[in-house]
């Protein structure tokens, strides 16, 4: 069973900073992608940043610039770093992986619950 927690959402005004973070329950045996998804208010899922296994990094053209995503191995968590936050970035984002959380299994998709980030004109 594998539980991606995010945390680290909540209201800031516009121009502000959040850190959002995913920490998995459990370390995975390998990892083919990972990354963070939003959905505002009446809109689709979206991807904003994603990184893969080997570390490259992709961002939506809507964020290069102002997020950064990061994982740190060590604590099996992934996190989003978001500045200068504009009021359409209102949305809940998602933690997602792609991984295999052993050698036997085949690849597998998780995602977290949620956490809900309001930004304030």
């Amino acid at each position: 069973q594998v539980q991606l927690v995010e945390s680290g959402g909540g209201l800031v005004q516009g121009g502000g900073s959040l850190r959002l973070s995913c920490a998995s329950s459990r370390r995975f045996f390998s990892v083919e992608n990972m990354g963070w998804y939003r959905q505002g208010p009446g809109k689709q899922r979206e991807l904003v940043a994603s990184i893969t296994g080997g570390g490259d990094i992709t961002y939506e053209d809507f964020v290069k610039g102002r997020f950064s995503i990061s994982r740190d191995n060590a604590k099996n968590t992934l996190y989003l770093q978001m500045n200068s936050l504009k009021p359409d970035d209102t949305a809940v984002y998602f933690c997602y992986i792609r991984a295999k959380v052993a050698y036997y299994t085949g690849y597998g998709d998780y995602w977290g619950q949620g956490t809900q980030v309001t930004v304030s004109s």
